[in-house]
């Protein structure tokens, strides 16, 4: 039997019902110098019902910090506002938005605004440096083959950190969105730092297949083959402004690489911005062999100006007021978790052009199957999304082929399964920048999930045992351990940011911005 609450949500669920079909690419050309195909797109007709207006949907629970709908300023109607210039700077956007209740007065916000609105005026005049012309007659595998005029005048990027829901992500994007009106020829690029990871991880893979034949009459000699500037040179070709959401860096693999390629891409005049929820001294902290880190980010600090962001407000929590009951607590038994998530799928199922049947994904020549799915819409157990070897990519594909997904029995995660946490956080921030619609159930309230419990050594090294082996280290040495690849502080740092999205994605605001983001595409 369907509960109150589940017929509230399934209210709001009707009020965009999406049409989906599957597409195949064209124009797929060279894999080095083109992002990677969608083998598998979206095409959606949205019916003209306003979200909401089968009447008030039962309200989520407000976790600490939320505030009610009453506390909150209703933004102004399109058809009440002055049009924005499409030549608008972003001092200039950020006004407008907060002249029509978009946005509230935040003097640290403001701040960070002069800083873009300095970088935008002054990459109105900038270009980069372009290929010398010897260069193009003897060209060399290092940075000489770029002409070095122009380099002292490369405008300093912006890297923000700040706690989370401070506005980080929304005064990137407010920047980046300006960039289009300043001049058609600037080449910019806005992505999310998993993306861009891997997006470097499979350049680099094509770069090695292109790579010159080694010379077999010198067999004995050592004979490297260094990627990044063939690499580099593809990524400045398509853009020289890049602003990076979420910069973090957690994998060994990723610091060694990010010190060589930004040395090669800062030579050659890109412009980052980048938000993150660290200062640039505590990226990959406790990271094993981080001294090798060090020099990109004094590096970064140098081709940046750093600047904190923390209104002392998460404007996630405190938009919340009207949320709609998106996620379920299985300890609670009137909430009925269970049932009203079968009827919430049965609803949307309904919705959709397919069967209800089992579903296998091709991922880089791997089969995923998960039992449950109808079309668009994928009903997935915690542990078929956390508990197998997924990560990132494996993430993309599920945004490409479904537009929502139901998590179901997620545990609370502390140390004792931190692979899990690992996945499910990396799960949320894909899902999220993707705009894709989550509905979940869970042990117990979603900003409950993450229990740092402490555990004992012998189960650290347990639970770790393969990467030490991997890595070759010592259990029995002194702080062998406490890298924040084992310690879970990371992870505990990282839980803030996914409990912050995950509130946010219950709102309307957020399900707007999904039927946006659709009709976008």
């Amino acid at each position: 039997m369907l509960s109150s609450r589940g017929v509230h949500c399934l209210r709001t669920l009707s009020a965009v019902p999406p049409v989906w079909s599957t597409k195949t690419p064209n124009n797929v050309k060279n894999a080095l110098f083109k992002t990677p195909p969608v083998t598998l797109a979206r095409s959606l007709n949205t019916s003209t019902t306003a979200f909401g207006q089968h009447g008030q949907t039962k309200e989520a629970p407000l976790p600490p910090g939320a505030t009610q709908e009453k506390d909150k300023v209703l933004p102004v109607p399109e058809e009440e506002r002055e049009p924005l210039h499409p030549n608008a700077t972003p001092q200039e956007v950020f006004d407008w938005k907060i002249q029509y209740n978009d946005l509230t007065f935040d003097t640290h916000q403001q701040l960070v605004t002069e800083y873009f609105e300095s970088l935008y005026q002054k990459v109105e005049l900038y270009r980069p440096p372009v290929p010398s012309m010897f260069s193009k007659l003897w060209p060399g595998p290092t940075s000489s083959r770029w002409d070095s005029r122009g380099r002292d005048k490369i405008p300093r990027g912006v890297y923000l950190w700040g706690t989370v829901g401070g506005g980080k992500t929304m005064l990137m994007d407010m920047f980046f969105d300006t960039l289009g009106g300043l001049d058609s020829s600037i080449k910019c690029r806005r992505v999310h730092y998993h993306d861009f990871m891997q997006d470097v991880h499979r350049r680099m893979h094509e770069a090695k297949k292109l790579a010159p034949p080694r010379d077999i009459s010198r067999w004995d000699t050592y004979q490297p083959f260094d990627p990044v500037p063939p690499v580099g040179d593809t990524i400045m070709e398509e853009c020289w402004v890049l602003c990076l959401d979420e910069f973090q860096v957690t994998d060994i693999a990723d610091a060694m690489i990010l010190k060589q390629l930004f040395a090669y891409l800062f030579d050659k005049g890109i412009i980052l911005i980048a938000t993150s929820n660290r200062p640039p001294l505590d990226l990959y902290k406790n990271g094993l062999q981080r001294s090798n880190f060090i020099p990109f980010l004094d590096m970064l600090k140098e081709k940046s100006h750093v600047v904190s962001l923390d209104p002392g407000v998460d404007y996630r929590r405190k938009n919340m007021g009207g949320a709609d009951k998106l996620f379920f607590n299985k300890s609670d038994p009137e909430e009925d978790a269970e049932s009203n998530l079968n009827a919430i799928f049965k609803f949307m199922a309904a919705n959709e052009t397919d069967d209800v049947k089992e579903k296998t994904i091709r991922i880089k020549g791997r089969d995923v199957r998960f039992n449950k799915a109808c079309g668009g819409v994928l009903d997935c157990e915690f542990d078929e999304m956390c508990a197998r070897p997924l990560w990132t990519n494996d993430y993309l594909k599920i945004t490409q082929v479904f537009h929502t997904v139901l998590i179901r029995n997620i545990p609370v995660l502390s140390q004792k399964n931190r692979s899990e946490a690992r996945r499910f956080i990396c799960l949320i921030d894909t899902l999220y920048d993707h705009k894709l619609r989550v509905i979940a159930s869970g042990e117990v309230p979603y900003w409950e999930l993450f229990q740092n419990e402490v555990i004992s050594h012998e189960d650290r090294l347990a639970e770790s045992r393969m990467l030490i082996d991997d890595l070759g280290l010592k259990a029995a040495d002194s702080g062998s351990l406490d890298a924040g690849v084992f310690s879970g502080e990371e992870e505990l740092f990282a839980f803030d940011r996914t409990v912050s999205r995950m509130t946010e994605m219950q709102t309307k605001d957020y399900w707007k911005k999904w039927k946006s983001h659709i009709d976008n595409r």
